[in-house]
């Protein structure tokens, strides 16, 4: 009966998810017809464990990273950040791409949500690309996939996501980010400048935009380029902790506001209002996919998966790539911090089964549920700027492609490299 129960409530995730209900939607009615047909649960426990799965104390840092996200874009921080990457990518092809693969890099340490990110960089690089004389779909890609790099660059979210389902040290994956979002923003302006030179965007590019130099993008820049550095040293050297971290943040930003005189009381209200609805549409998923992960743990299902899994292979690299074949394939239908939450529980304790160290494992759970926002049906990220730009989901696909290859290529290297993720760390963090 149980297992009955559960692969109904699991079909009915699956059809909602086909039916492009919200994701929340989509997780609560599973869950609620599994209540429906288990009648010895009281029914009132599935919102009692709606309302735990978001009493996370880790979790706290969510809404304030996002909230200094915004803050970040309402204060001017943007705008001197876009003319710094301007400067420093100015000598090379396409140079409004590599500005945009530059510039998710940086702002992934201001944000820390890619789908913010992405949407911000539609809004304003993708028509300013396209006036260029680049394609509307290569420049709605570059968008997309540069917003990968994102949850990568401490502090993402979905690192704090993953931390706090997993049991791992949100500050060590705030500093094992930087080796594999390095690697990302390199090899992504590798590939932009390929693909300008063929199709000759931007080959002989123009001056600093608005005349500015090095030294005085820089100097304007300083500051805000400092807000990942304050973050990583407070949280290593034990000045504040990752939740905390994010207040920090806040009123880092709100000083930059005031320093630029740029946030208006209005800038002000608003950039609130647009937090609480970001908030919002992320808890209420967390809330209800721990509701779910709840019930896979009442039957056993990752006492069944772990299992499964060791009988498959004791072979740490077949498991490494079953598990990458598994979230790309999930990622495809269901949002990524949905994935984190009923996944990250149970694969993180069979992965140390295998003796793969938790942090390049982590890295690699990250990056694989960023890719998942970009893959067709049910793509998040490739939504949301394709609703921005106007670009045909089709040809979105079909130029995405190349990038594609690189982001799997990518996702080999930090499944298999730990120097890569886990390096870093063990340079800067001693227990």
């Amino acid at each position: 009966m149980a297992v009955s129960t559960v692969g109904v409530a699991g079909l009915v995730l699956l059809a909602m998810m086909f039916l492009r209900a919200p994701v929340f939607i989509a997780i609560l009615s599973a869950s609620v017809v599994y209540f429906i047909m288990s009648p010895s649960i009281p029914p009132l426990l599935i919102a009692q464990r709606v309302a735990s799965g978001i009493e996370s104390g880790p979790l706290l840092a969510v809404p304030f990273f996002i909230c200094s996200g915004i803050f970040m874009n309402h204060s001017g921080v943007t705008r001197r950040i876009m003319d710094f990457c301007g400067v420093v990518t100015r000598r090379l092809p396409g140079g409004l791409g590599q500005v945009n693969v530059l510039l998710s890099t940086i702002m992934g340490g201001l944000s820390g949500s890619s789908m913010a990110d992405a949407a911000m960089e539609a809004k304003i690089l993708v028509p300013q690309m396209e006036r260029k004389g680049y394609s509307k779909e290569f420049s709605t890609v570059v968008t997309a996939t540069s917003s990968m790099i994102t949850p990568l660059i401490p502090p993402g979210i979905g690192m704090i996501v993953y931390g706090s389902m997993a049991g791992v040290s949100i500050g060590k994956l705030f500093i094992a980010g930087i080796g594999p979002g390095l690697l990302l923003c390199f090899t992504m302006m590798l590939l932009v400048g390929m693909i300008s030179v063929r199709r000759g965007y931007e080959v002989n590019p123009p001056r600093a935009p608005g005349g500015i130099g090095f030294g005085t993008a820089l100097w304007r820049a300083a500051l805000p380029l400092c807000m990942p550095v304050v973050i990583i040293g407070g949280i290593r050297f034990g000045l504040f902790t990752p939740t905390e971290s994010g207040a920090i943040a806040i009123f880092y930003a709100l000083g930059l506001g005031l320093l630029y005189r740029e946030l208006r009381l209005d800038n002000f209200l608003a950039g609130l209002k647009e937090t609480a609805i970001t908030t919002g549409s992320v808890m209420i998923i967390v809330g209800t996919a721990s509701a779910f992960g709840w019930i896979l743990t009442r039957e056993k299902i990752p006492q069944f998966l772990s299992g499964f899994m060791l009988d498959l292979t004791v072979n740490p690299f077949i498991f490494m790539l079953l598990v990458n074949i598994l979230l790309l394939i999930v990622g495809m239908f269901i949002e990524g911090n949905a994935i984190t939450i009923i996944l990250a529980p149970l694969l993180a304790p069979i992965a140390a089964k295998y003796g793969i160290n938790e942090i390049q494992f982590a890295m690699a759970f990250i990056f694989n549920v960023a890719i998942g926002g970009l893959t067709p049906p049910m793509g998040v990220t490739m939504f949301i700027t394709c609703g921005i730009t106007g670009c045909k989901i089709h040809r979105f696909i079909r130029e995405a492609v190349p990038f594609y290859g690189l982001s799997l290529f990518c996702l080999l290297v930090l499944s298999y490299v730990p120097a890569v993720t886990a390096g870093v760390v063990n340079l800067l963090w001693r227990d």
